[in-house]
C-alpha cells in the first residue's frame, strides 16, 4: 500500500476503510485484491442491495445456478448458498488482514434477512446459521437496529459471534445498541466465551439522514431553514462519536475491556452523496476520527484516493457545533424523532424490497438454467 495517497492518510488516521460492496465477478477477477493492495480497503460490507445488483449480472454465477437448480434447490436456499459462499470467498482473502490487525479489520459482512428485522428470535437464529455456513472468523452478522433487534443484538454476541449493526439513524438508539453490546459480552463472559475473539461495529447513517431532514427543511423554505441542508447528516455523526467515547469509558465497559473485550466501533454508512451540490467526499473528509470505520461505494471510494483532503481531528472538538445545528434544526420545526423514525422503517421496507428483487432474480436463474 503507498503511503502518499489521501486514503492512506485517512487510514493512518485511524479510519478504516471498508468497501460497501461485493461480487462475485469482484472477488474472480481480482478486483477486490487490487483495492486492498492500492486503496487501502481492509474490509467489506454487504446488504440485499448489494447482492441483488451482484446477482443480476449474473455470469459468473451460472455454473452455480445451475448446479442448485439440477439438485432442485429452493430460491431461499439458492439465496443462502450463493451469497455465503462470496462472503467466505472475501473473508479468505481478508483473512491476512485480519490476522495482521488482531480481528479489528479483514471482516467481511453478511446481513440476516430483512424481513426478520421485528422478530427477534428469527434473527438470532439466522444469525447462527449464517455464522455457522460461512464458518470464517472474520465474517460479521448484520443485525438491524431495530428495537427487536436489540434483543437479537445481545445474544447474538453472547454466543461469540461478531455483529454489525446497522441502520443506525439516532443517537438514542446508538446508546441502546450499544448497550445491548455490552450485555452480550456480561453473557458470554458468564459462559466463559473469550471476550477478545467477539468484534463489533455500530453502522450509524449519514446521508440519509440530510436527504430526509433536508427535504423537511425545504418545506420550511425560510433563509434559515435552507441555510441548514445538508448539515444534519455529519453532525449526528459527530455527536455520535462523542457517545463513542463517553460509552466506552464507564466503568461497566472497563471491566469488560480490562476483561479482554474489544470496544463496539462507531462504522459510518451510507457515505456517498445524494445531491451533485455536495463534494463527493463529504461524509469522508468530515467524519476523520481514530477507531472508526467508513464503508464506502465505490464511486465515493475512488472519489477519496483522488482528491479527499484528509484532515485529523475532523470530528474531536466539533461537539458544540453539532449540537447547535441540530438545535437550529429543531428551531425550524423538523422533528429530529420523527425523521429517525421514518428513516428506520423506511430502511428496513427498501432492504425487503431488494430481498424479493434478489428472490426474483434468482427464482428467474433458477428457472433459466434447468
Amino acid at each position: 500500500m503507498t503511503e502518499t495517497t489521501p486514503t492512506a492518510a485517512l487510514s493512518a488516521a485511524g479510519v478504516s476503510i471498508w468497501l460497501d460492496d461485493l461480487s462475485r465477478q469482484r472477488i474472480q477477477s481480482g478486483g477486490l485484491t487490487t483495492l486492498i493492495e492500492e486503496k487501502n480497503v481492509v474490509g467489506v460490507t454487504t446488504n440485499p442491495t448489494i447482492f441483488a445488483g451482484a446477482l443480476s449480472k449474473g455470469e459468473a454465477y451460472a455454473s452455480q445456478v445451475a448446479t442448485l437448480a439440477a439438485a432442485g434447490t429452493t430460491v431461499t436456499d439458492a439465496v443462502f448458498e450463493i451469497t455465503t459462499d462470496d462472503v467466505a470467498a472475501a473473508c479468505d482473502i481478508f483473512r491476512p488482514i485480519y490476522d495482521a490487525t488482531k480481528g479489528f479489520d479483514g471482516r467481511v459482512s453478511i446481513e440476516v434477512e430483512p424481513g426478520f428485522a421485528h422478530d427477534a428470535q428469527k434473527t438470532l437464529a439466522q444469525a447462527q446459521q449464517l455464522w455457522n455456513k460461512v464458518n470464517r472468523p472474520n465474517a460479521m452478522i448484520k443485525i438491524p437496529a431495530t428495537i427487536e433487534g436489540l434483543e437479537a443484538i445481545t445474544e447474538t454476541i453472547a454466543l461469540g459471534i461478531s455483529v454489525n449493526v446497522t441502520l443506525i439513524f439516532s443517537l438514542e438508539r446508538y446508546r441502546a445498541v450499544i448497550n445491548a453490546y455490552l450485555s452480550g459480552l456480561e453473557k458470554a463472559k458468564a459462559a466463559g466465551i473469550d471476550l477478545s475473539t467477539i468484534h463489533s461495529v455500530a453502522s450509524f447513517f449519514v446521508s440519509r439522514v440530510d436527504t430526509e431532514i433536508d427535504k423537511r427543511l425545504a418545506e420550511v423554505g425560510t433563509d434559515e431553514a435552507l441555510a441548514l441542508q445538508s448539515k444534519a447528516g455529519v453532525a449526528n455523526a459527530q455527536l455520535a462519536y462523542q457517545v463513542f467515547e463517553q460509552s466506552f469509558t464507564t466503568e461497566r465497559a472497563s471491566v469488560l475491556l480490562a476483561a479482554g473485550a474489544n470496544k463496539q466501533r462507531p462504522l459510518w454508512a451510507s457515505t456517498g452523496v445524494k445531491s451533485a451540490d455536495l463534494p463527493d467526499t463529504l461524509y469522508v473528509t468530515e467524519l476523520v476520527a481514530p477507531e472508526v470505520v467508513n464503508t464506502m461505494p465505490e464511486k465515493t471510494l475512488e472519489a477519496t484516493f483522488d482528491h479527499g483532503v484528509i484532515v485529523e481531528g475532523a470530528v474531536t472538538g466539533s461537539y458544540d457545533a453539532a449540537n447547535a445545528v441540530l438545535d437550529a434544526i429543531a428551531a425550524q420545526g423538523v422533528s429530529y424523532d420523527d425523521v429517525t423514525r421514518v428513516l428506520e422503517e423506511e430502511g428496513v421496507s427498501k432492504f425487503i424490497i431488494s430481498w424479493n428483487e434478489l428472490l426474483d432474480t434468482v427464482t428467474a436463474a433458477l428457472e433459466s438454467a434447468k
